[in-house]
C-alpha cells in the first residue's frame, strides 16, 4: 500500500504534464496515458522504460481506481 501523502506527489514519468497516478491494487496507473507501474515491496517502480502497456493494465486490473 502507498501512503496517501506519497501518492499525492507521484506523477507519470512518461507524460510531460506529469499527471497524477491512481492506485489500483499493487499498481499505479497514469490518469492520461493509462500506462501502469508496479509497486514491489511497497516501492513504486516508476521507470518509463518499465511501464506496463495500457492494454495489459486493463486486463490485469480493469478500469476502476481504488479510493
Amino acid at each position: 500500500m502507498i501512503d496517501a501523502e506519497l501518492l499525492g506527489i507521484l506523477a507519470c514519468p512518461r507524460c510531460e504534464p506529469r499527471p497524477p497516478l491512481e492506485l489500483h491494487g499493487s499498481m499505479l496507473v497514469c490518469t492520461i496515458c493509462r500506462h501502469g507501474y508496479r509497486i514491489v515491496n511497497g516501492i513504486p517502480h516508476l521507470l518509463a522504460e518499465e511501464a506496463i502497456e495500457p492494454s495489459v493494465v486493463e486486463e490485469e486490473i480493469g478500469a476502476k481506481p481504488e479510493s
